[in-house]
């Protein structure tokens, strides 16, 4: 094993000379290489793949392997981003590089809604993931429609109508799927070349920035000259 075996060397030489001879680069490569051997050596020993805060690269510790169980990639890697779109406008509503159950954040985001707006949004579109109990209940207690069926079996007119308001929540939560699509596409969301974890962060939470302003200029474009091609059919309109 050569890795144990290089690892008990520099313990050894450790222990003649201090470690702060290396430089902070090193020093910190050597604490992932040290945590990276004994996740290995535990994942071997419990004949397993799986543990816990898993490292797969030295130069970035703290990217983990997500299973997203698609059918081009059953493994990708990177952070876990959940979002909110609201009149097309992207909310980062938690970024972590270790995967997490979305539906645990469907509270805190409605909560960050109100701070924002005031109020309580009227309708929350959200996927099956988080329609649990907890969700359910709170949503109810508060007047907000969860999209998705209601618990129980509904009567034969509740279950055509509620297909027919399915299908249009359907086609409104299409717009978080084609928020991702556009980053990708159009902004390299899918290819973030920042190395630190924080700055990863911020690139990721700036393209969502800079989507939202280029929304924002779209409108503005729309709005002013709508309004200047609207006037010169009026000033049209008179001359006739």
């Amino acid at each position: 094993d050569y890795i144990k075996r290089d690892l008990n060397i520099i313990q050894k030489l450790a222990e003649q000379s201090s470690l702060t001879l290396l430089s902070k680069q090193e020093y910190r490569e050597l604490l992932v290489i040290k945590e990276l051997y004994r996740q290995q050596e535990e994942m071997h020993r419990t004949k397993t793949h799986r543990i816990d805060h898993r490292i797969v690269s030295i130069s970035q510790p703290y990217v983990r392997p997500i299973v997203r169980g698609k059918a081009k990639a059953n493994v990708e890697f990177g952070s876990k981003v959940a979002v909110s779109v609201v009149d097309g406008f992207v909310m980062v509503e938690k970024l972590d590089w270790n995967n997490f159950n979305e539906g645990t954040t469907l509270q805190e985001s409605i909560e960050d809604y109100r701070d924002r707006f005031g109020f309580y949004p009227e309708a929350v579109l959200a996927d099956k993931i988080y329609r649990n109990r907890e969700n359910l209940q709170y949503c109810k207690e508060r007047g907000i429609r969860l999209s998705g069926p209601k618990l129980g079996r509904p009567s034969k007119e509740e279950d055509k109508a509620q297909k027919i308001l399915a299908k249009q929540d359907a086609s409104e939560r299409n717009a978080v799927e084609g928020k991702f699509g556009e980053g990708k596409r159009a902004y390299g969301l899918g290819r973030i070349r920042a190395r630190l974890q924080k700055t990863s962060e911020t690139v990721v939470c700036i393209q969502f920035l800079v989507m939202n302003l280029e929304r924002k200029l779209r409108l503005l474009f729309f709005l002013f000259f709508g309004q200047l091609f609207l006037q010169r059919n009026m000033g049209q309109f008179k001359k006739l």
